[in-house]
C-alpha cells in the first residue's frame, strides 16, 4: 500500500506502480467517489475499450416467465 500527501491545492500524485498497472496516462479521466469514509478513484474508459471485458461470464440465469 502506498501513501501519498495532499498538496496545499488538494492534489495527490498517483504512485507509478498504480499508474502503470491501470494504464493511466496524462489527461485520463478518473471518477471520484466517496464510499463511506474513504475516497475511490476509478479510471473512466471509453465504451469501445470495454468491448469483451465480460468474456466468459456465465449468462445462464433463471428468469421469471414475465421477464423473458
Amino acid at each position: 500500500m502506498e501513501t501519498v500527501t495532499v498538496s496545499p491545492g488538494f492534489q495527490v500524485g498517483i504512485p507509478p506502480e498504480v499508474r502503470e498497472s491501470l494504464n493511466i496516462r496524462p489527461g485520463a479521466k478518473i471518477q471520484v467517489l466517496r464510499y463511506g469514509n474513504r475516497i475511490e478513484l476509478i479510471p473512466v474508459k471509453k465504451i469501445k475499450e470495454m468491448r469483451g471485458f465480460l468474456k466468459g461470464i456465465d449468462t445462464t440465469v433463471k428468469r421469471d416467465k414475465d421477464r423473458i
